[in-house]
């Protein structure tokens, strides 16, 4: 199984970075570029890549207290796939973005980390770092 992990530095405090992860109807906003668009059926969400591609995700949480959300992608080429964010505090009072993937196959985890490259950016870019 691969596993990728990014470190974010976000220039802004860790209740901004939060608000925005947290509020999982409008992921395009916060990864604007990237992502083009996004809308939620419940507890599931459907979000569109600017490279054309659709996927749907199941929220799995949204946790305040950890500022720490979970969702899992339920199509496109896995065969497992899990994701976290966790919001924290930096030292120089703005936050760090750690996002985590699990998934295989691992023949995607290329295509995978470039995505999550681009999404990094535009989150640091989005939250003015």
């Amino acid at each position: 199984m691969a596993t990728i992990t990014k470190r974010i530095p976000i220039a802004t405090g860790p209740d901004r970075a939060w608000a925005a992860l947290r509020d999982v109807g409008r992921p395009h906003r916060a990864f604007a570029g990237v992502l083009t668009d996004a809308r939620l059926d419940g507890d599931r969400r459907v979000v569109t890549f600017a490279n054309g591609m659709v996927v749907t995700e199941q929220i799995v949480t949204v946790d305040d207290r950890d500022r720490r959300l979970a969702y899992t992608v339920l199509d496109g080429p896995f065969t497992h796939h899990h994701a976290s964010f966790a919001v924290t505090e930096a030292a120089d009072g703005g936050a760090t973005v750690t996002w985590v993937t699990d998934l295989l196959p691992d023949d995607v985890a290329p295509m995978v980390e470039d995505l999550m490259d681009q999404g990094a950016t535009a989150l640091a870019t989005t939250l003015g770092c």
